[in-house]
């Protein structure tokens, strides 16, 4: 009798362990907002643009990367994407005007893009089973929510004791090290023989022309455009709505003395409650349709998003809303990145989620850009932020008709 296939893998170790540091890396980068904006006089638009271009070039280089590591090979994907990351943050160092900055940022979104979901997710799932491939991709993803506690207030941290410039270096270390885990990133080939028959022409082709493609591409719009949104200026809100409002109290005995402080922390909290959270879709998506699922999640998300920017802005509210929002934040991640797979094979998911997440970028892009451009027009965020909850509306509404069968396969002349 065979044994059952093991869920915890050395290939899902070292795809944790490099998610965990690429999102830790890239969750921060709220926390800098405010200091580069003092330092330079730049506007908040500007900093939000170069944030914003970054996401917009991690959805650009995600099919780019997933197509090369199917390919050229998973780990040199990889370690491309980390010379890229580390080149980017180096340079970010040096930059003194939004428009180097902005520039620098097109290597880093490239550089997550090669160290990230796109490429992690696809190797993650070839080596999983059948039965463990939907808990295997949420652990992957909770991973990088992993990061995300601990990214941000890291940060924070690191500010108190140099400027931002040494951060960024710190941080480019960091991703270079991590590569240290790639011997362990080895996948067996888990497509079907069809499959691997299939060109990668072929599979595009077949995926264009499925309106069910075309639904779960623009349901990941609305996902891009809240999380952009919140870890670019979710921070710089909270420092500015709650500060005379953090005065003593039950926060101050837990060490959050500062409205900075509390922005970062709030990032880490949605990281935290987002592990549990994304666990949970995984789980979930093994015992019940993944369209109606995600569905779900986005319905959670509006109705959390509206409450909040409904109620008066206080520092438990906006804990509270950390705690809501994480559970919902990357859950949709296993449960896209699945269906892909489900729907349309292993062979090329890396390239197929890598188009789909190019959505999720896109909305990224517009949330973090819009973000800045409407403070600087009515000096704050209320408008920008009902547009998220108007789109998460959208996203919940059109992931009902996907067709949540796998895709016939067409077989070689």
């Amino acid at each position: 009798m065979d044994r059952p296939a093991p869920l915890i893998t050395p290939v899902l170790v070292a795809g944790c362990l490099i998610i965990c540091v690429s999102f830790a890396i890239r969750a921060s980068f709220g926390v800098f907002q405010i200091p580069i904006a003092e330092e330079f006089g730049w506007l908040r638009a500007e900093f939000s643009l170069a944030i914003a271009i970054q996401n917009l070039a991690w959805g650009i280089g995600q099919p780019i990367f997933g197509a090369f590591a199917e390919r050229l090979g998973d780990r040199r994907a990889i370690i491309l994407g980390a010379l890229i990351y580390a080149a980017g943050l180096v340079l970010s160092s040096f930059a003194t005007s939004p428009e180097a900055h902005q520039m620098y940022e097109v290597l880093v979104g490239f550089g997550i893009a090669g160290t990230g979901f796109g490429v992690i997710l696809a190797v993650v799932g070839r080596a999983a089973s059948d039965d463990n491939r939907s808990m295997a991709l949420a652990i992957a993803t909770a991973a990088g929510s992993a990061g995300q506690v601990f990214g941000a207030p890291l940060a924070e941290w690191m500010l108190g004791m140099m400027p931002w410039q040494s951060v960024f270096l710190v941080f480019a270390a960091a991703i270079l090290a991590v590569l240290a885990v790639l011997p362990m990133m080895r996948a067996p080939e888990r497509a079907s023989r069809a499959e691997l028959e299939e060109t990668m022409g072929e599979i595009l082709g077949r995926a264009l022309r499925d309106p069910s493609f075309s639904l779960i591409f623009i349901g990941f719009f609305s996902c891009g455009y809240q999380l952009g949104f919140v870890t670019a200026h979710f921070p710089a809100l909270v420092t500015e709505m709650c500060g005379p409002i953090l005065q003593g109290g039950v926060l101050h005995s837990v060490g959050i003395t500062t409205t900075s402080a509390l922005g970062a922390v709030a990032i880490s909290l949605i990281g935290l409650a987002n592990i549990a959270g994304t666990l949970a879709a995984g789980w979930a998506g093994r015992r019940w349709p993944k369209k109606y699922l995600l569905a779900g999640i986005y319905v959670g998300r509006t109705l959390a998003a509206g409450l909040f920017i409904s109620l008066p802005i206080t520092p438990l509210t906006v804990l509270a809303f950390s705690l809501v929002m994480g559970a919902l934040w990357l859950a949709t991640v296993p449960l896209t990145s699945g269906l892909i797979a489900h729907i349309y094979g292993l062979r090329y998911m890396g390239t197929l989620y890598g188009i789909v997440f190019f959505s999720h970028q896109l909305g990224s892009f517009l949330g973090v850009w819009l973000g800045g451009r409407m403070y600087d027009l009515t000096g704050g965020y209320t408008l920008v932020w009902w547009v998220g909850v108007g789109v998460g509306a959208l996203s919940a509404i059109v992931h009902l008709p996907v067709r949540e069968a796998r895709s016939p396969v067409v077989a070689p002349a």
